[in-house]
């Protein structure tokens, strides 16, 4: 793939793209993180704020924010509507590319109540030198944290090893994480314009986005150096975010928790591999055989696509016996009896 403007070498321009929607209280911090970011040489910061219909004091804090920053603040206030966690993050998004203008740049997000580690920028730009999108890391951290949740994303964050261990790219961080969160995310401007950006979506909107970016043919690399801190607070401002799950698991623990079974994702991850190998040579007779899929049909489909992640991620169909849910306790111990078994593949 070839690599696309504002790639290695450049010191872009940067915009951080933040939603915001009554966070008063919260704000400060975000911003006390922003003042403290080290800026890579040579590249200018813009923080954009869109004030999601603020009904508190956050849009006089931001003012003041604005007066006093070392970096260039724009921010932009609409009308109180239905919270739609989406249409807040594209409207964030293209306050951004204004601020950025003609000649784009780099777009982050982040949350209200996120804060960034010092060297996110540095980390963030660094990985976008080898991906075309960033899902950094997403840390919690607060006073009422949940053991269940830790041991959630402890499960995910081993998933996804092994979905690289199974399926390598040769853009993928060596520290990797599971995250696809809206409070760490990086894409250049023009890419962002490309895929339509966030889905008009109350929540999910930043897995539609990393989803939408594969099926495109986009190398997303999630990169554990690029690290957000983020809020474990259970009044969250999205329907069905972070702070719902928590409460959830504050209420139930984990006993009404399931996954999908984690061979059914091993199955897809071998033959996204398969994919791509199978794209690199155009023989497509073993893929075939694999996914059960006629050789014509297979061949249409890699004639819609551009590369060899556009087709892996469009053409492997769920495993034969469907994405069946288990309890977390049957997905850990099965994933790692399928880690021991499965040795590290080549890439495509």
């Amino acid at each position: 793939m070839n690599r696309l403007a504002g790639s290695q070498g450049d010191t872009p321009a940067i915009a951080i793209c933040i939603p915001v929607r009554d966070e008063v209280a919260r704000l400060p911090r975000l911003f006390d993180a922003l003042e403290q970011l080290v800026v890579p040489a040579g590249a200018s910061v813009r923080a954009c704020l869109l004030l999601d219909g603020c009904v508190d004091g956050s849009a006089d804090v931001a003012a003041s924010y604005r007066r006093r920053s070392r970096h260039m603040v724009r921010t932009a206030a609409v009308e109180r509507s239905p919270s739609n966690a989406g249409i807040a993050r594209h409207r964030a998004m293209r306050l951004g590319m204004e601020a950025l203008g003609p000649a784009g740049g780099i777009l982050l997000t982040t949350d209200a109540d996120s804060w960034p580690r010092r060297d996110w920028l540095e980390a963030t730009t660094s990985a976008l030198d080898h991906a075309d999108v960033v899902a950094g890391n997403v840390v919690r951290r607060g006073g009422g944290s949940h053991a269940g949740q830790d041991r959630i994303e402890r499960y995910y964050t081993r998933l996804f090893a092994l979905r690289r261990r199974a399926d390598p790219v040769g853009w993928e961080s060596a520290t990797t994480h599971h995250h696809a969160s809206g409070a760490n995310i990086a894409i250049r401007s023009d890419v962002y314009d490309k895929l339509g950006g966030f889905a008009p979506l109350v929540s999910g909107e930043d897995a539609r986005l990393i989803d939408d970016a594969s099926r495109a043919g986009l190398r997303v690399r999630r990169d554990a150096a690029s690290v957000v801190y983020t809020s474990d607070r259970r009044d969250g401002r999205a329907q069905g975010g972070l702070a719902t799950t928590l409460t959830m698991l504050d209420r139930q623990g984990l006993a009404g928790v399931c996954v999908t079974h984690p061979a059914d994702q091993l199955w897809q991850y071998d033959r996204h591999a398969l994919a791509r190998r199978a794209f690199a040579t155009a023989d497509f007779n073993l893929l075939a055989g694999a996914i059960d899929l006629a050789v014509d049909h297979i061949l249409g489909v890699a004639r819609d696509c551009p590369n060899a992640e556009a087709f892996a991620m469009r053409v492997v169909p769920i495993a034969p016996q469907g994405m069946r849910q288990v309890t977390l306790a049957v997905a850990e111990a099965v994933l790692a009896t399928l880690a021991a078994a499965t040795p590290p593949a080549q890439a495509a």
